[in-house]
Formats: C-alpha cells, sequence, structure tokens
C-alpha cells in the first residue's frame, strides 16, 4: 500500500487539465503509439468538438521512482462549474490534487472554488503553473497569487507546459514525494466507495470503486449496503485506457466490478460495498447528495417514446449521478419528465447525450428553479412548474432561492459587471482585490435570474475574462407572479413562467414580439396575449393570411362586394372556433433564448 497513490487533477476551465494529464500518461508510458492522441481520457465525440471535460476519468499508471515501482491512479476532472458535482465525487476517491493555473490568466473564480473543496477533505495540494511556453505567460504575478492563495512557498510551485512536456517529471516526483498513501486495513472486512458507474449493453452496469479497508477476490459473494443487495463479483480489476481484470484487489486500490447488474436503481453513487459473509459495521461517510439548480420539463417529441425515454434518461443518470428527474405530464406536450440540472450548460449537454446515445428527440421547456409557495391555510408547497402554483388568491407568500455569486475580474469591466448584477436584482455584498488589477465581486442573487443567460452577458461584456462561481444561500420571499402566454385565449403552459413583478412587463412584451415572428400564419387572426391571471398585460395579432374573394365581382353595385366579404367573414369565424394554433418546436428553444 506505501507504493500507491491516488490524486486528482483540478482547476478552472481551459487551464489545460487533460492537456497535462495527456503529459503524464505519455511520460509513465501508461499510452503508447497511436493511442497517444490529445486528451487522451475524453472519451466522449462531444467532449472533443467542444473541447470540454465533461465526465471525470480515472486511469492508472506506473512509475519508477529511485528504483521503486509506484502505482499512481490519475482522476481527471471537468473545469466548467456546471460539472462540479463530479469534482467533489473524485476529491472523495483521493488523497492528493494537482492545483494547475493557467500562467497566462492566472487564478480564477473556479480554480478557488475547487480548492476549497479540495482542502475540505483534507487533500495534499500541489500547485502548478501550466502554460509556461505562452508568449502571454506571467510567471512571477501568477506566483504570487498562488502564494495569496494557499499560503505555500515559492519553491514548492511547480513550472510546467502540457504542450511541451516541461516540468512533467517534477510533477511525477512530487506526486511521490508529497502525497500520502491511502490509510486502510488489507485484514479489516471489506468498504468500498462506489464513486462513478457506467452502462454497458452487453455486461450491464460497471461500478468504480476506491477500496478503503479490505480485500476483494474475483468471484466474491458482496453486498451493496444502501440497496441491500447481493452479487457475484464476475469481474474485478483496474482501469488501464481499457479495463484490465485482476484476481483481487486490496485497499488503497480503485478499480472496477461487474457483476451483471441489469437495473439502474441497484447502483447509487456514494454507496458502499462489503462481503456478504464478513460485512462492515457501517457504510463509508462523507458522500453529499448533488442539489439540482435548474429544473425543465423533458418530453419526447412522439408521445409514444415515453418509456423508451424513461430507460434512457436511468441509464444517463448512472454515468451522470447530478441528473435527477420524476415524471410529469403537461397539457401541451403530453407525458414526460422534469429533469433536475446543475446548470444551462449541463442541460444542454444532457439534451445533447440523449439525441447521440440513446437516439431520442425530445423538447425541452422553460428552464426555472424551485419555489416555496406558502398558502393562506398555512401550507408549504414546493413548486418546480408555474403550472402547480395555486390560484393567486390562496397565496400567502412566495419565496425563491438565493445564491452567493463570485465573479473574478480585472478592473476594466467593474462597472460593466456591477450593473449586470444589479439588472439581475444583485445585492453586492463585498468587493475584494485579490492581486494588482484582479478583483472578487460577492453578490447576493436570485438564482431564476441567473438560470438564463447569465453566464454568457458576463463573458461578452467581459471579453471573456470574467470567471463565475456560486452556492446555494438560502430562500427569500419575493413578490413573483405567474406570466402566462396565451394563444387565441387558450394558455400555453409550456411557455408560462414565474417571474418577478418588475419584470413580466417587459418579459411579456418581448415574448409576445418573438413568438408573433416564429408562429406560422393561420386562414384567420391569431391573438398572441401574456397575462398574469386575468390581465392581459402585452398583446400581439399574427395577421390571416387573405384570399381576395372579391376578385371575380367586377363592376356591379357595391352591395355585391359587401355580401361576398361577409359571407368570408362567417367562414372565418367558424374557423377561427375550430381552428387550433401548432406552437413549432422552434419557437419553444427561441423563446429560452431571449437576449
Amino acid at each position: 500500500m506505501k507504493n500507491i497513490r491516488n490524486f486528482c487533477i483540478i482547476a478552472h476551465i481551459d487551464h489545460g487539465k487533460s492537456t497535462l494529464a495527456d503529459r503524464l500518461l505519455e511520460y509513465t508510458k501508461t499510452v503508447t503509439g497511436k493511442d497517444l492522441q490529445a486528451q487522451v481520457l475524453d472519451d466522449m465525440d462531444l467532449e472533443r468538438e467542444r473541447g470540454i471535460t465533461i465526465k471525470s476519468h480515472a486511469i492508472q499508471m506506473d512509475y519508477l521512482y529511485k528504483g521503486e515501482k509506484y502505482t499512481l491512479n490519475l482522476i481527471d476532472t471537468p473545469g466548467h462549474v456546471d460539472f462540479s458535482y463530479e469534482v467533489s465525487r473524485s476529491i472523495a476517491a483521493c488523497e492528493g490534487a494537482l492545483l494547475i493555473v493557467d500562467a497566462s490568466q492566472g487564478i480564477q473564480a473556479q480554480t478557488i472554488s475547487n480548492l476549497y473543496m479540495a482542502l475540505e477533505h483534507d487533500l495534499e495540494i500541489i500547485p502548478v503553473m501550466n502554460k509556461i511556453d505562452l508568449p502571454g505567460a506571467m510567471p512571477d504575478e501568477v506566483e504570487d497569487q498562488i502564494v495569496d492563495l494557499l499560503g505555500c512557498k515559492r519553491e514548492e510551485i511547480i513550472r510546467a507546459s502540457g504542450k511541451t512536456g516541461e516540468g512533467v517529471y517534477d510533477i511525477l516526483d512530487a506526486i511521490v514525494e508529497r502525497i500520502k498513501p491511502p490509510v486502510g486495513d488489507p485484514d479489516a472486512p471489506l468498504q468500498c466507495l462506489i464513486f462513478d458507474s457506467v452502462f454497458n449493453p452487453f455486461r450491464g452496469i460497471i461500478a468504480y470503486f476506491k477500496i478503503v479497508n479490505g480485500t476483494i477476490n474475483s468471484g466474491d459473494l458482496v453486498k451493496f449496503v444502501a440497496t441491500e443487495k447481493e452479487y457475484l463479483a464476475d469481474e474485478i480489476g483496474i482501469l488501464r485506457l481499457d479495463m484490465s481484470p485482476q484476481k483481487k484487489l486490496s485497499a488503497g486500490n480503485v478499480g472496477y466490478i461487474i457483476s451483471g447488474i441489469k437495473t439502474s436503481k441497484e447502483v447509487k453513487v456514494g454507496d458502499t460495498i462489503t462481503h456478504v459473509n464478513r460485512p462492515c459495521d457501517k457504510a463509508i461517510e462523507g458522500f453529499e447528495e448533488v442539489k439540482p439548480m435548474v429544473f425543465a420539463g423533458v418530453y419526447p417529441i412522439d408521445t409514444e417514446d415515453f418509456e423508451d425515454l424513461r430507460a434512457s434518461i436511468e441509464k444517463l443518470q448512472l454515468n451522470d449521478a447530478s441528473l435527477t428527474f420524476q415524471a410529469e405530464s403537461s397539457l401541451a406536450l403530453g407525458f414526460g419528465f422534469r429533469c433536475g440540472f446543475l446548470g444551462m450548460l449541463h442541460m444542454e449537454i444532457i439534451q445533447e447525450r440523449l439525441d447521440r446515445e440513446f437516439n431520442m428527440d425530445v423538447i425541452t421547456t422553460v428552464p426555472n428553479v424551485r419555489y416555496n409557495v406558502y398558502t393562506r391555510k398555512g401550507e408549504m408547497i414546493e413548486v418546480h412548474n408555474p403550472s402547480g402554483l395555486p390560484d393567486p388568491t390562496l397565496i400567502e407568500k412566495i419565496e425563491e432561492p438565493y445564491i452567493r455569486a463570485s465573479v473574478i475580474t480585472s478592473t476594466d469591466y467593474i462597472g460593466a459587471i456591477m450593473t449586470l448584477c444589479l439588472g439581475k436584482r444583485g445585492e453586492l455584498v463585498r468587493q475584494d482585490y485579490v492581486s494588482g488589477n484582479r478583483v472578487e465581486l460577492v453578490y447576493d442573487m436570485p438564482l431564476g435570474e441567473i438560470v438564463f443567460d447569465f453566464y454568457d452577458k458576463l463573458k461578452s461584456i467581459s471579453k471573456g475574462y470574467a470567471s463565475f462561481d456560486y452556492h446555494p444561500n438560502g430562500m427569500r420571499e419575493s413578490k413573483l407572479v405567474k406570466l402566462d402566454v396565451l394563444l387565441n385565449g387558450e394558455a400555453v403552459d409550456a411557455l408560462s413562467t414565474l417571474t418577478h413583478f418588475d419584470n413580466a412587463y417587459t418579459l411579456g412584451k418581448r415574448m409576445c414580439e418573438k413568438l408573433k415572428d416564429l408562429i406560422p400564419r393561420q386562414q384567420f387572426d391569431v391573438a398572441i396575449q401574456a397575462a398574469i391571471g386575468t390581465k392581459v398585460i402585452a398583446r400581439e395579432t399574427v395577421k390571416a393570411v387573405r384570399k381576395d374573394v372579391t376578385a371575380k365581382c367586377y363592376g356591379g353595385d357595391i352591395s355585391r362586394k359587401r355580401k361576398l366579404l361577409e359571407k368570408q367573414k362567417k367562414g372565418k369565424k367558424r374557423m377561427k372556433q375550430i381552428g387550433t394554433v401548432e406552437v413549432p418546436q422552434k419557437a419553444f428553444l427561441e423563446v429560452l433564448k431571449l437576449d
């Protein structure tokens, strides 16, 4: 055990984690020849296309140090705030972390947030300054920032470059020297922590685990503590580029288990595996539940695909434990699911993965957050969907979730960012100068305001330099109203939103204008209205497609023309009564992107 090191790589998005992981794999000769490509560990097409890591990936390397062979278990983690749950799980399975900071960008919001997460778990932190080969690198300034943040010595910071391979051997030596070996007793009852799982259509569910105590052999009878199900360990092994089967694994190791599990409900990330004959006294603690931030309805385009969609989401949930879902129905869209996501990028990725991996075409409704509604009877109802809101006359008050947001930016953009945050009902908590011309703005803001487009706007006004991170900060009472969109007097429940009273008029007006462009013209006038309760606050009309019925009537008395027009008017009126207006799928998506 003394020769095992478990560590993960943490950093802000785009600071070069995956590139540095590639170099570590290359220099330890874990991956050679044609397998060596950029972003080796990112095995999803989506990750390569977007150049981001979505899943954390575990892999084992061997390294010779002073004549001794060491086993290094590396977990490469995502950097985007929407996938921070992946990071928290990886940290739970490690004893140390490489904190990577880009030498040209310095410390950013997610760097700090991931660092605190690692420190809470008492991980040994090795600071690495990456990309020092860039012409825009500022090694001395960034070193000052790291020393301020960590309180470490300057000589502890390793200068490296994932592109040229400089400093990679120093990193490998530092991992062996500074990170403690895992503690555990190979002879104690078995205790393994499941930190990830993946669905394989041929072999069932494969669970990845870290052994805290005990030893597991191939063919053992094991039990999952939370679900109390028993299985035979058909195959256990370690994670190389492909899975490599082993006869036995003992404490401190990271590996996988295949036991022919077919139903996804039986594997829970964070669960403990133990032996049936000699179980451990208690499950492993310290694993946090995921808190979804954004809720949206996901509906199959064809209602008959409902059960297929359920199966697809369940399989996807195995691979992404931060996705939560429950069944719901809507008047406009039929049966579907209410899904909880960690953010807008997460929602987009899930939609894309459903399409690519499971061929599911889905409609996603307007994203919203969870509200607490207190009725006059003194009851408290959780509302995830505007259609679940009780009648306004029964509501005492509504509370909405707030977040504590931290924005790190250079001083040039403070004015524009403050204007943006105030426009989103933000309240400034404090303003700290991190170093030189970098400033951290801390705001309390309603989560509902940042769900849509806050992050995109922040990036565009700061020319991509501002970084953003947030965590939940309780519920507060707010003056919220339900905004309905009516087409010919019929409410379209997929377009209803809960919004603050002050924003309702402008939002309603913009939604009506957008829909006017998107809804195809009918044979009759279509009225698009935005309403709060029974009060209409905005209206647009899609004009009817007209047929010239008076063309054949030339000359003669005006009454002949009038007779034809009256006849047409009656027909239009009848058509309007029985005609329905289809809202195209594109309209749902465009309304989400109101700028």
